[in-house]
């Protein structure tokens, strides 16, 4: 199998995490006889400092001539007094319209090991295992118009969304829904909103297409309290893109942090991943950040640009046999006396032992 993936470290622990990320995905290559390449590229504030614009037309062609983007993340306090277009950030949502991804792939379980790292009680988070499939390239972080007045004092978002880009995102939803416990719920604020009318609408015609899905309508703010209180009802959850950008956050209490979500974005010209979380400057350098985020983002390039499915498998349950060991960065060591404490490095390194023990049994079975 070849893959030319573009690494896009980024800002704060990005290079980091992306770090682990990339000697798992090499690990993968190297045990199952694969042929992965790795080019980098600058983007956000790391860019800006480098070229003067948070995604500079190198890191684009790079990404565009590629199989695979694997984000680290993007974010500098330091470029906040910059207008919204040219902070970090416009670099990311840059790359995101022109690479074309419209649907958003959160998956968010929880772990049996790390149940007394979640402030929600074990019984309520059990068997909890949420794909959330977030709209990416519409509503209010792309509408028009948009602007902030400062003379006076007024600003302006758009949410805006045609049928067309309910109807693929939806379609991505309910496929996925097919191949798991065949349940879809669609979240809107349709009781207010225009635009979630037209979302609710779409839906509901398209679920006609898949009798084997079940589908469901919540309100934003009702799903806001489910999910802390009844996650385990949820399988597929279809979302606009800031509702979804909300709620898989949220979701993150089901994992215990923020630092265990994953995501994909695939439907476009290339799939770009990128761990949920963001840069997290006040501990970028420390040691302490959680690459199992990203390293769960290196088994979703896997699944869905390489078509690895067995190798995917490996990595996240290379992460499921580390984190019943014990070992924990300080994210997700609350509540667990008996924790092993780990930096960054060390947690890697963890995965990447698990993940060639699993390997090789693997093929030793596959030579008998």
């Amino acid at each position: 199998m070849r893959l030319k993936i573009a690494v896009l470290a980024g800002d704060g622990i990005g290079p980091e995490v992306t770090r682990e990320a990339t000697n798992i995905l090499r690990a993968v290559a190297e045990l199952g006889g694969h042929d992965f390449t790795f080019v980098e590229g600058l983007i956000g504030g790391v860019a800006i400092t480098e070229n003067g614009t948070p995604l500079p037309s190198a890191t684009m062609d790079a990404a565009l001539d590629s199989d695979a983007v694997l984000l680290g993340a993007v974010g500098d306090n330091k470029f906040n007094s910059l207008t919204p277009d040219k902070r970090p950030e416009a670099g990311l949502l840059q790359i995101r319209q022109a690479l074309g991804g419209y649907a958003n792939l959160r998956p968010s379980i929880a772990y049996t090991a790390l149940a007394a790292s979640s402030p929600l009680r074990p019984e309520v988070i059990e068997n909890a295992d949420i794909l959330f499939v977030r709209e990416l390239l519409g509503g209010l972080y792309f509408g028009e118009p948009r602007w902030w007045n400062k003379e006076t004092n007024e600003a302006i978002n758009t949410m805006r969304y045609t049928r067309d880009e309910v109807v693929r995102v939806a379609r991505i939803a309910f496929e996925l829904a097919s191949k798991r416990r065949k349940k879809v719920t669609s979240v809107d604020k349709a009781n207010v909103l225009e635009v979630s009318q037209l979302w609710r609408a779409t839906v509901t015609e398209i679920a006609k297409d898949y009798p084997d899905v079940t589908l469901e309508h919540q309100l934003v703010d009702s799903m806001a309290m489910h999910i802390m209180n009844i996650p385990r009802n949820f399988d597929v959850v279809l979302t606009e893109n800031l509702f979804g950008d909300i709620l898989s956050d949220e979701a993150g209490v089901i994992t215990g942090s923020l630092g265990m979500l994953p995501s994909a974005t695939i439907g476009g010209q290339v799939n770009l991943y990128e761990p949920v979380h963001g840069s997290a400057p006040d501990i970028a350098g420390t040691g302490k950040a959680n690459p199992l985020g990203a390293i769960l983002t290196a088994a979703m390039v896997l699944r869905h640009s390489a078509g690895l499915e067995q190798d995917a498998r490996a990595v996240e349950q290379a992460v499921h046999k580390v984190l019943d060991a014990g070992y924990r960065t300080a994210d997700i060591a609350r509540g667990d006396k008996n924790a092993q404490l780990v930096s960054t490095l060390e947690m890697g390194k963890h995965v990447h032992q698990a993940l060639a023990e699993s390997i090789d049994r693997r093929q030793s079975m596959h030579a008998v």
